[in-house]
């Protein structure tokens, strides 16, 4: 399935892994027959800062402030990461079925923010970097899907459910800002005062009373006045203003799934038939500044969670050959043959290019682009298992490309396409070190048959090539099912996985 280059010798002792008395993830008994590392040591190439993403006011600083690392949503981080430099695994378990973080970020001293996700809802965590231990949490309100999932026993009604908390942000001052279940948006901030660090609640808005029912929160992010946006699955986009109104309106027969992007120019956000951009206007009003269609296929794909785009929108600030700046938007559609990346101008609204992608016929992606610079890069997730939580034997389709707009912002082409499956992660690209990190399982003649084997993936930004693989685990517990990566300031990439989490890092001089 997946492009292998030649094992490293001494593969055996490249890797530790470090299982906790309290609780790392458990491993197959096949586990210690399976090659540890791929590939080779990582030379670092630093790609320089050529993304124009404005500093935003009231989030925390970029990298750390969301699942996809800034406002624009661009998976670029201006961190390093691990480079295979004999790697250190560590793992946490945070339940006995499930566990999942869906989200990391980190405070300013370090330590991870993250919401940890199981059958029996949500809880919001503090954590130590490095051993994983947890500091302070708090559970956040039961999900509506949960609910369901208790009365059918069917999983996709968790596994397919984006809301109550599985995107947050990071405001300045360490604050995480959620919109729960029971659509309450809060603030909350961690309390140093006692013998331990403890969650508690800023400042809350309740917005039930303008959703309809069966609407719940998606994200919820400050605009860079300060407004804060939220939107609702059953087609509302609003906001709450320095005085506390709340503005709310609803899009007729959209499903919204996905987060928020928001750049100095507006707020955006897809739907399950079109790509908008939100503004206020000058009476204080929400008001739509553009809508444009996509093409949103005839049915949900295998690997999607619904027909339409499963991709967060991306924000992208380019530089033309004139000097000037074109200020751009990116995410797939859902075309039934091939997908295609449409890239759109976001000041005016019209598709500037849309380019397919990957095998025809296994074709979608449920996960947000990466940006840097004038490239995009997104990767296929189509696989007949979809979200795949508790499938014993899970596969996808390769595919992961690169796609970048001319000098003068009139088209886009592909670049280069790997051949690497990464079935369902957010990919990340570490912008000082060059690498994009995927999560593969693998499949090869060194692995056990229906061994479930999991490896953090690097291949190259310029070229596409795959520079190493590093085993996490095996099994069901180790699949990440569409949790991010997430590279931390300390060099570490983490990795959401259903039992609980994974931290890779290279080996202290």
């Amino acid at each position: 399935m997946s492009f292998l280059i030649k094992p490293l010798t001494l593969i055996s002792k490249t890797l530790l892994h470090i299982i906790s008395p309290d609780g790392g993830i458990p491993l197959s008994v096949n586990a210690k027959r399976i090659p540890r590392f791929y590939g080779s040591i990582a030379v670092p190439s630093d790609l320089g800062n050529k993304n124009r993403c404005f500093s935003h006011p009231y989030l925390a600083s970029e990298g750390v402030n969301g699942m996809h690392g800034d406002s624009y949503n661009t998976d670029a981080y201006p961190f390093s990461s691990v480079l295979g430099n004999t790697p250190l695994v560590r793992s946490k378990a945070l339940n006995v079925f499930g566990g999942m973080l869906a989200t990391i970020m980190f405070d300013s001293k370090g330590r991870i923010i993250a919401v940890s996700g199981n059958i029996a809802g949500f809880r919001l965590l503090l954590m130590d970097p490095e051993s994983l231990e947890i500091l302070a949490e708090t559970r956040l309100p039961q999900r509506a899907s949960t609910k369901q999932f208790f009365k059918t026993l069917d999983f996709k009604k968790i596994s397919t459910d984006t809301s109550g908390g599985a995107y947050f942000h990071l405001l300045k001052g360490d604050r995480p800002i959620i919109g729960n279940s029971q659509n309450v948006i809060q603030i909350f901030r961690i309390d140093e005062t006692g013998n331990s660090p403890a969650w508690i609640i800023e400042k809350e808005w309740d917005v039930s009373s303008y959703l309809p029912e069966g609407s719940y929160l998606q994200d919820v992010i400050p605009d860079y006045h300060g407004n804060k946006w939220f939107s609702a699955r059953c087609g509302q986009v609003g906001f709450i203003d320095e005085a506390d109104a709340v503005h709310v309106m609803t899009i007729e027969g959209e499903e919204i799934h996905n987060a928020l992007a928001v750049g100095e120019d507006g707020v955006f956000l897809n739907t399950d038939y079109a790509q908008y951009k939100f503004g206020i206007d000058e009476r204080g009003s929400l008001q739509i500044i553009w809508r444009t269609e996509y093409d949103r296929g005839t049915s949900a794909k295998p690997g999607s969670i619904l027909q339409g785009s499963g991709t967060t929108p991306t924000l992208l600030d380019v530089q033309k050959r004139d000097g000037t700046t074109s200020r751009l938007v990116a995410l797939a559609d859902n075309a039934d043959d091939r997908i295609h990346i449409v890239i759109i101008d976001r000041d005016t609204g019209s598709i500037i290019s849309q380019v397919p992608l990957f095998d025809h016929w296994h074709s979608t992606t449920e996960n947000s682009i990466i940006a840097y610079d004038r490239s995009f890069i997104i990767e296929n997730n189509y696989s007949p298992n979809g979200a795949a939580f508790l499938k014993k034997d899970p596969k996808g389709y390769p595919g992961v490309a690169r796609v970048d707009v001319n000098e003068e912002v009139t088209r886009a082409y592909l670049v280069w396409e790997s051949r690497e499956a990464s079935p369902t992660t957010v990919p990340k690209l570490s912008i000082k070190n060059g690498l994009i990190y995927l999560y593969t399982r693998e499949m090869n003649k060194d692995i056990p048959q229906k061994t479930v084997a999991w490896y953090l993936t690097a291949i190259d930004f310029k070229t596409g090539k795959t520079v190493f693989k590093i085993l996490t685990g095996t099994g069901i517990r180790w699949n990440n099912s569409y949790a991010p990566i997430t590279l931390g300031p300390n060099n570490t990439a983490y990795i959401g996985v259903f039992n609980g989490v994974v931290s890779v890092s290279d080996r202290k001089e």
